[in-house]
């Protein structure tokens, strides 16, 4: 039995680009390694100006402006991926889904943001699309909106359990709203944690790469609190750096009941070749909250980790997003 049958656990694809969909995109799908993808303005940004499929389409939209020239060049993919995932939704209505996110630029601005992302699922016309909202203040309220209007939710750049909660609150809420069968996910960041506070916890004696894992632990068990079977934990940001660790051991690690990991093409790679996995035991609430004491107890201040990668990520999906728009235009 697959860990899909079984537990409900869903591997994700964290890329997109126009020549990979045609070719092992297609291939991961038929054999039934992933079941979804998810894209973001890095992604894209990376994608777009390091790939020749795109010259073509982008040579014939010049007379437009950044965002449009963008738009089109996103959505193309987008659709793209939507329909080859369709038969695999079709089988199973939590999964098959692709995600685009909204202007990083409008995380501040909820009338922007719900405006972008009824525009932007409108314009995909799919019901396996997912509209990516990060997890500012702005952005709880756009998600409660958009579910209810009865769009799909990806919420991201999610670093702590408070902003968990406030996700699966907005994104439940919205879905009673809608009458409809709306599917959500909370997109908890993983890695990054590791890779900003191994340092200083190896100076303070304490175990490396485990911040990460417990953290999304932690997040996993709050999102679970509200008992809604639509909305599920995403664990993003679960590709490694250097080669101290395994290639997949942040999907190894957060192998859990009815959630989803989405990682970079590498790590799935990886782990088809690694073979066969199991369920990971999965550490108490009662336990994250322990390490989270003995963290406290170190000096090392949650609050100030968790603000600074939030921060962060906002920053850099803008600064790739900004850079995208200025290459398009010849």
């Amino acid at each position: 039995m697959s860990l899909k049958e079984d537990i409900n656990f869903s591997l994700w694809c964290d890329f997109i680009e126009r020549d990979f969909l045609e070719t092992r995109f297609k291939e991961i799908i038929k054999k039934n390694i992933i079941q979804g993808a998810t894209s973001n303005p890095a992604i894209f940004e990376s994608s777009i100006t390091n790939s020749l499929a795109y010259k073509q389409q982008l040579d014939m939209l010049q007379a437009n402006n950044a965002k449009t020239i963008y738009e089109e060049l996103a959505l193309t993919d987008i659709k793209r991926a939507a329909a080859l995932l369709s038969d695999l939704h079709k089988n199973d209505a939590d999964d098959g889904f692709i995600s685009i996110e909204v202007d990083p630029l409008l995380c501040d601005d909820a009338a922007g943001t719900i405006e972008e992302g009824v525009r932007l699922y409108s314009m995909i016309s799919a019901d396996n699309v997912m509209i990516k909202i990060p997890a500012t203040e702005a952005g709880y309220i756009a998600m409660r909106e958009l579910t209810s209007k009865g769009i799909n939710v990806n919420a991201t750049l999610i670093f702590s359990p408070q902003q968990a909660i406030k996700c699966t609150q907005a994104l439940d809420e919205g879905i009673k709203d809608s009458n409809k069968d709306i599917k959500a996910v909370v997109s908890i960041f993983v890695s990054r944690f590791d890779r900003l506070a191994d340092n200083e916890l190896k100076l303070k004696g304490l175990e490396t790469s485990k911040l990460g894992i417990v953290n999304a632990t932690k997040c996993y068990h709050e999102i679970n609190k509200f008992g809604n079977s639509n909305i599920r934990t995403l664990f993003a940001s679960t590709g490694v750096k250097g080669d101290e660790l395994a290639p997949s051991y942040y999907v190894d690690n957060l192998i859990y009941p009815n959630s989803i990991n989405t990682a970079p093409l590498a790590t799935i790679e990886d782990w088809v070749k690694d073979g066969s996995k199991v369920q990971t035991s999965i550490m108490s609430e009662n336990e994250c909250d322990k390490y989270f004491e003995t963290l406290k107890t170190k000096g090392i201040k949650m609050e100030t980790i968790y603000e600074k990668l939030l921060k962060d990520g906002v920053e850099a999906f803008k600064i790739s997003f900004k850079d995208l728009l200025s290459k398009l235009i010849h």
